[in-house]
């Protein structure tokens, strides 16, 4: 795919709301994309969809691009219908902004507000202290929606909905040969997973394409899939974060990880993926990373699969509006297409 259509099939993955535990929205479209790609695609009891590609070898290698997001969870309405939510994985309120957010009820979605409060205002209010002497926190916010306690209730909205960015705030932006947006994390891997599903042919292992569930909140999907399935490695794509602690560039180079917050990944499986870039003369950046974690580590932590690796696209503002370069993208692509053809 040119750049151009590597925006525009991120971008109709990223406004499909997907909370962690609330995936039907992004189950659906993907079901529809895989089956009119032509490929046999299955739900299992965790939430996973799975495309599955024989190959010339029957080792499985599975690879893995979550399909839940970041947000925020219902923990109370009080009786004037004012919403207290908290994070539902790694969200933070700054991130969003006060602006418009979606209550995904069991009946309906309720549009609402994200809000810290008025700005003019003295000591007398406590949310003086946001503008001089504390980090804004979930307990410091709220979401109005001006709708009555009843009437939330009747949408089916109460402790533990699910609350997104809305809509229309999750069209992504085009910045040269970037994409920016909220959830690329990890909307774009799932882009990846399905350009992969229209190029592999006949691999060299049996390949499992999961769209994976629950990954925010952890990897039960990757792990559950690992445990019921007898896997030779499990291949994780994701997003890698930009920060000056790291030595990783917003480049169009794609990144390799050795380490992350849960072990190391494994160093065979991580040079065969190094000969693959070699032989199609593609630069890759590597890293060890702290505060992060992928289906690949959490699953080889617990034993559930042997060999387990990272690759990605480096991003700037990950969990937040992250912008990614669409070639990164585009090569993770291809360097997986590499490591996987048939030999000789």
């Amino acid at each position: 795919m040119i750049l151009d259509d590597w925006f525009e099939a991120i971008a109709a993955l990223q406004v499909c709301h997907s909370p962690s535990g609330w995936e039907g929205e992004i189950d659906r479209y993907l079901l529809d994309r895989f089956q009119n790609l032509g490929q046999p695609v299955e739900q299992d009891e965790a939430g996973n969809l799975i495309v599955r590609i024989a190959g010339d070898r029957p080792e499985v290698i599975a690879i893995t691009a979550h399909k839940d997001e970041i947000g925020m969870i219902v923990e109370a309405i009080a009786s004037d219908g004012r919403v207290r939510v908290n994070r539902l994985g790694g969200s933070y309120p700054w991130i969003y902004g006060e602006g418009p957010v979606e209550l995904l009820g069991d009946r309906a979605i309720v549009p609402g507000i994200l809000s810290f409060g008025s700005r003019h205002i003295s000591h007398a209010s406590p949310q003086k202290a946001l503008q001089t002497e504390k980090t804004l926190t979930w307990p410091d916010t709220w979401i109005e929606t001006k709708q009555s306690l009843e009437a939330l209730q009747a949408a089916g909205v109460r402790p533990g909905t699910r609350v997104v960015v809305s809509r229309d705030r999750k069209r992504p932006q085009r910045l040269e040969q970037h994409i920016a947006g909220y959830a690329l994390d990890n909307k774009a891997s799932l882009a990846i997973l399905l350009d992969l599903a229209v190029q592999l042919k006949q691999p060299r292992y049996t390949v499992h394409l999961v769209a994976s569930a629950k990954e925010e909140v952890g990897a039960v999907g990757a792990l559950f899939h690992s445990q019921r399935q007898r896997l030779a490695a499990l291949i994780a794509l994701e997003i890698i974060p930009v920060a000056p602690e790291y030595p990783i560039a917003a480049s169009e180079a794609p990144v390799l990880l050795s380490q992350d917050a849960y072990g190391l990944y494994d160093e065979d499986l991580n040079q065969d993926l190094r000969q693959a870039a070699i032989a199609i003369d593609l630069p890759i950046q590597e890293a060890v990373l702290q505060g992060f974690g992928s289906d690949g580590s959490i699953a080889m932590k617990f034993g559930h699969v042997p060999r387990a690796a990272c690759l990605g696209f480096a991003t700037d503002n990950t969990h937040g509006y992250e912008i990614a370069n669409l070639a990164a993208i585009a090569q993770c692509s291809h360097w997986l297409q590499q490591y996987l053809q048939p030999v000789g």
